[in-house]
């Protein structure tokens, strides 16, 4: 009897999505979902992200937490717009979450609105919060056996980042196994190399945000 259910939550989750989708559009404005375990580096990501492009774009974050707002304090100090959502053990963001959250939100002239899911790999894949696409984040710490385990992020991401490569000589991660995982699942991944920390391999991350905020402008397929 679960099955019903689990899809009637998905297919209004869909619907409400899709009002999202439409809102953020007649705006503009690129969304992306950025998806991985805890720890991974989502908000450092976001704070280089945020300080190095704020010369170029207007961003804006939405936050997903269980309980704490650090994580909204911490991107909303580079001063970029950030709302919280705490979802009081909730393990992913929701559509409705999304658009309740941007009531809160100056959406005037956003660029790029990045939503920080809970840290999670399985449960906030499924639920769409109405983004343009979804970003897979994967530190080396966590072994390159992440994608072969919890394929249906990696399958849907549009892009994945690995994050932490200046850990690689103190940590049994190999990076050919990991991309090859990854690109079985999904021919099509643009696939990052970094170090939120030292600042490696995020010039190419900013140029994908380029390339993906010009096509979301021009009307194209982002």
């Amino acid at each position: 009897m679960q099955i019903p259910v689990v899809r009637n939550v998905l297919e209004a989750n869909e619907k409400m999505a899709a009002h999202v989708r439409k809102r953020l559009s007649d705006n503009g404005i690129l969304t992306l979902n950025l998806i991985s375990s805890p720890g991974a580096g989502k908000t450092t990501l976001l704070e280089r992200t945020l300080t190095d492009l704020a010369g170029e774009f207007r961003m804006a974050v939405v936050e997903g937490d269980l309980q704490t707002d650090n994580d909204a304090r911490r991107v909303a100090a580079t001063g970029a717009q950030a709302v919280q959502i705490n979802t009081d053990g909730g393990c992913h963001l929701d559509s409705n979450m999304i658009l309740t959250a941007l009531d809160s939100l100056d959406l005037t002239g956003v660029d790029i609105l990045f939503i920080e899911n809970v840290g999670n790999l399985v449960c906030p894949v499924e639920f769409d919060c109405g983004e343009d696409a979804k970003v897979a984040l994967l530190s080396v710490a966590e072994g390159d056996d992440k994608p072969e385990k919890y394929p249906l992020l990696f399958n849907l991401a549009r892009a994945l980042v690995l994050n932490k490569v200046d850990l690689l000589p103190y940590v049994d991660f190999d990076m050919t196994r990991a991309r090859n995982f990854a690109t079985k699942l999904n021919k099509d991944l643009d696939i990052f190399e970094v170090s939120c920390r030292q600042g490696q391999g995020l010039q190419e991350w900013y140029s994908w945000l380029r390339d993906k905020r010009a096509a979301k402008k021009e009307g194209r397929p982002v």
